[in-house]
């Protein structure tokens, strides 16, 4: 019984495009479905060190819904590089300037 493992070629990944609408979902199961697809473990022929995942396009990023009080609660942290440089951003800003970085 000499059964290989497979491992997937580069050369050998066909690459969908996927068209996801995000309106009235929760942020997080649509985050989480949507890194699956990107590395590609929806596919039988997923091998952890070769890029198999697809291409997703994301619409109605503006329309996403985050449940209980985390619409209020919920910030966004990042780092300018200077010292003192912390900044925040509640999700309703990021939602009305940045909508596609929420997601």
């Amino acid at each position: 019984m000499n059964a290989k493992t497979y491992m997937a070629r580069s050369n050998e990944i066909d690459k969908n495009w996927y068209l996801v609408d995000v309106a009235g979902k929760p942020l997080g199961r649509v985050a989480s479905q949507i890194a699956h697809i990107l590395r590609g473990k929806h596919k039988p022929e997923f091998t952890p060190h070769v890029d198999t995942g697809d291409f997703v396009v994301v619409i109605n990023a503006e329309k996403v819904v985050l449940t209980g009080k985390k619409a209020a609660q919920k910030k966004y942290y990042w780092h300018t590089g200077y010292a003192g440089g912390i900044k925040q951003r509640s999700f309703v800003e990021m939602i009305e300037k940045k909508p596609e970085q929420v997601i």
